[in-house]
C-alpha cells in the first residue's frame, strides 16, 4: 500500500464509519478498487499522480462507468489530497454512506 491507502485504510478499517465493513483491493467485475464497502454500495479509490494523464483520466472515466452498471458509486480522492486533508477525505465518505 501507499503511505496514502495507509493512511486512509486506518481510518476506515474495522468498521470505524458508521459501523460499516470496508475491504481493501477487491476485485470487483474486471477491476481491483483500492476500498470497497459492500453495505454503502460504494467504491473509494486513491489516486497517484498518473491518474492526472489524459491516459489515467480516460481508464478512470471507463472504471467508474463500469462501476455505475453494479449500482456502485465511486469517490476518488488523490493521494495528496489524503496525506494533507485525511479529515477532510473521511468525512466526504461518512456522508456518502
Amino acid at each position: 500500500m501507499t503511505q496514502s491507502e495507509v493512511a486512509l485504510w486506518s481510518r476506515l478499517r474495522r468498521k470505524q464509519l458508521k459501523g460499516r465493513q470496508f475491504y481493501r483491493q477487491r476485485i470487483v467485475g474486471d477491476y481491483i478498487v483500492d476500498f470497497y464497502c459492500p453495505s454503502a454500495k460504494l467504491i473509494v479509490q486513491v489516486d497517484g499522480s498518473q491518474h492526472l494523464t489524459e491516459q489515467g483520466l480516460s481508464a478512470d472515466r471507463e472504471q467508474d462507468n463500469e462501476m455505475k452498471k453494479f449500482g456502485l458509486k465511486v469517490l476518488r480522492f488523490s493521494s495528496v489530497e489524503v496525506l494533507s486533508n485525511t479529515d477532510g477525505v473521511v468525512t466526504e465518505i461518512y456522508e456518502a454512506i
